[in-house]
């Protein structure tokens, strides 16, 4: 990957709004997907590709670890996540085809440095699944397409850079995502190995940032939908910010807020 500043990196994946929201996005949409849409986004709310995030949770390292972090993404394009957690700090981060993790301990000492197509191929599935946050990507207009399975639980298809993705999604009463899930690359058994492993999302919370109703806290993890998903769960989170970019204050992308 092209060495960038992490500034300069943020500032890469910004792309306009496109518009906003009306009743005219949602023609032709199964009703179950159309509902989910009316509960994510309010009318009006500009058509974001990019949102900055504020969050913080627990992450499990070699045990549950508290974390604080900023991301900023683009779901169709790429994100970047930095974060720190007890005494490591680094970032996750992919674009143009290419993923990347830098970690180090006391922000000296690396403890983990990876890049390559396996760690690409599986940053393309996270950065595809947490559009799930930026709901107004989810559209039509940004090239996905939607089945309802029945009033609950819906499919989307869509392709980022080589790839073609399916996520699959159901809703609560209140047509809000409560779980999300699909086939991501890894190796989450750490065997050296990697191939395609159920991979999901279960929201325990969900709240309205400017404009847009999601997931607000939930966990995330591996072999979901089957019996050791309570052993793939790595990552807790509870999202205490999301502005939409780009912003009246570009500079906003370049430093976290105040907690």
């Amino acid at each position: 990957m092209r060495r960038r500043t992490t500034g300069a990196f943020k500032r890469s994946l910004v792309r306009p709004a496109q518009g906003l929201f009306g009743e005219d996005e949602l023609g032709g949409l199964p009703e179950p997907v159309q509902r989910m849409f009316r509960a994510a986004i309010a009318p009006g709310t500009p058509l974001a590709a990019t949102a900055r995030l504020q969050m913080h949770g627990e992450i499990k390292l070699r045990g549950w670890t508290a974390f604080r972090g900023s991301e900023v993404i683009t779901p169709h394009v790429g994100f970047i996540w930095a974060v720190r957690a007890g005494l490591i700090s680094g970032y996750d981060r992919y674009a143009d085809g290419e993923g990347e993790m830098r970690w180090k301990l006391l922000g000296l000492l690396p403890v983990v440095r990876a890049s390559g197509p396996d760690v690409s191929r599986s940053a393309v599935g996270r950065v595809a699944g947490e559009a799930a946050w930026l709901p107004t990507t989810l559209l039509p207009r940004f090239g996905v397409r939607w089945a309802a399975d029945d009033d609950r639980r819906l499919t989307a298809c869509f392709q980022l850079d080589a790839y073609d993705l399916e996520f699959h999604y159901l809703l609560d009463d209140q047509a809000r995502v409560q779980a999300c899930w699909f086939e991501r690359w890894g190796d989450p058994d750490r065997t050296g190995k990697y191939a395609l492993a159920p991979f999901g999302m279960e929201a325990t919370a969900h709240r309205t940032f400017s404009g847009l109703t999601i997931p607000s806290a939930g966990r995330a993890g591996w072999h979901y939908g089957t019996d050791r998903w309570p052993d793939g769960v790595f990552f807790q989170y509870r999202i205490t910010d999301l502005d939409l970019l780009p912003s009246g204050q570009q500079q906003s992308i370049l430093r976290p807020k105040a907690p």
